[in-house]
């Protein structure tokens, strides 16, 4: 969705501009104090775990946090495609690590392209069928592709399921001229047992295990191959795995979660609790920094209140929006007590409220979020804004 905003050129810096009175509501807001709490917690806990931070962008499409992330600190950007992957590197990101497979013609010469421009391209590799593709392509067009072999889990999505399967396809890359084993990477998210912490650090295990058992069989190129893992809930229990075997010594390790950056009031506000429970000297915290401003719009019954926000503007998976803080002119700021949203449409959201509230057409709601990747995709532009919710950069968006 395009904000309507008269402010300066978008992706310029600007200030003094009210987000409350001169910016067309609804709009997808980022909290500067927030962000930056964010990005220098999450690279310090890298850091202190011996790991970089290869930060999952396809959450936010947005350069302007691109280019934040790399300055703390990032070793790169992870994408999801290889359209991600070219928005990416056209606004001045050059080591992508795309965590999927490339597969088809078309998205083979994205991939290309960005080989020929200079980028530092990773994809991941799960079969003999797509790496025999692959080096089809690559080495007709003279290039080499740096590849990871994915290890992936039962039930699951991609990814080999055994280290067998990993062991024959890494010897099968190293036959084919035009692909270069460059580490393992997994994904434990999709982990849902009823021990998930102790399910996943297993995991963690097996792709330690995994990548060491292909390095003593010299079937990993370079000098620090990659081992990455590491999703936006569970990061700290690769990260414990990463430490304990201190790969630091003779791997690249790389943390990749995406959704930090800005995390939520829900999803990810749960997860964070979790991990403080699992790590109690943990010291600080992720903070919410991603809301939805929208206006009342109609009162038309008792009790219920319509905001003119819906489905094209917030994410309603896998939570609906919380509403947090409620503004009018000429008052402070007020928490949005009692109130409830129990439904979203694609323009209009109803929101439950106390009968007795002093709701007013044209009030404006501040609204938290779960899941941010849900939301961030509906918007061309987000607006970063400071603690008096002035407006002080316009972000676009590269979805």
């Amino acid at each position: 969705m395009q904000i309507q905003i008269d402010l300066v050129e978008k992706g310029s810096p600007i200030g003094g501009r009210s987000l409350l009175q001169d910016v067309a509501l609804p709009a997808a807001v980022v909290l500067a104090a927030p962000l930056a709490n964010n990005l220098a917690w999450m690279q310090d806990f890298a850091e202190r775990h011996g790991a970089r931070l290869a930060p999952h962008g396809k959450t936010t499409m947005t350069p302007a946090l691109f280019r934040r992330q790399l300055a703390a600190g990032a070793w790169g950007i992870t994408l999801a495609t290889a359209t991600q992957c070219t928005a990416a590197f056209e606004h001045g990101v050059s080591r992508l690590l795309m965590a999927n497979q490339l597969v088809g013609a078309a998205n083979m010469e994205l991939a290309a392209r960005l080989i020929r421009r200079g980028a530092d391209y990773y994809c991941l590799v799960d079969s003999i069928a797509n790496v025999e593709a692959l080096n089809g392509y690559f080495a007709e067009r003279g290039l080499t592709l740096q590849v990871l072999l994915e290890l992936g889990i039962s039930g699951g999505r991609t990814g080999v399921r055994t280290e067998a399967e990993a062991m024959a396809l890494a010897a099968k890359i190293a036959a084919l001229p035009a692909l270069r084993l460059c580490g393992v990477e997994g994904y434990e998210g999709l982990i849902h047992t009823t021990d998930a912490a102790r399910d996943i650090r297993a995991y963690a295990e097996r792709l330690v295990a995994l990548a060491r058992a292909l390095r003593e069989a010299a079937l990993l190129h370079g000098a620090k191959p990659i081992v990455t893992a590491a999703g936006s809930q569970w990061f700290d229990l690769i990260a414990e795995a990463f430490q304990r075997h201190d790969l630091v010594a003779s791997f690249t390790p790389l943390l990749r979660p995406g959704c930090y950056v800005t995390h939520d009031h829900r999803l990810y506000r749960d997860a964070m609790r979790e991990l403080k429970l699992r790590q109690p000297d943990l010291v600080g915290g992720l903070q919410p920094a991603l809301a939805v401003f929208a206006r009342i719009q109609s009162l038309p019954e008792p009790g219920t209140a319509i905001v003119a926000m819906g489905k094209r503007d917030v994410s309603c998976d896998p939570d609906l929006p919380l509403p947090l803080q409620r503004y009018r002119a000429g008052r402070p700021p007020r928490p949005c007590t009692g109130a409830r949203v129990r439904g979203v449409m694609d323009q209009h959201t109803l929101m439950e409220i106390d009968r007795d509230d002093d709701v007013a057409i044209g009030d404006i709601i501040c609204f938290g979020t779960s899941h941010p990747c849900l939301t961030f995709d509906k918007w061309r532009q987000v607006l970063l804004v400071n603690d008096r919710l002035e407006v002080i950069e316009v972000m676009p968006t590269c979805f």
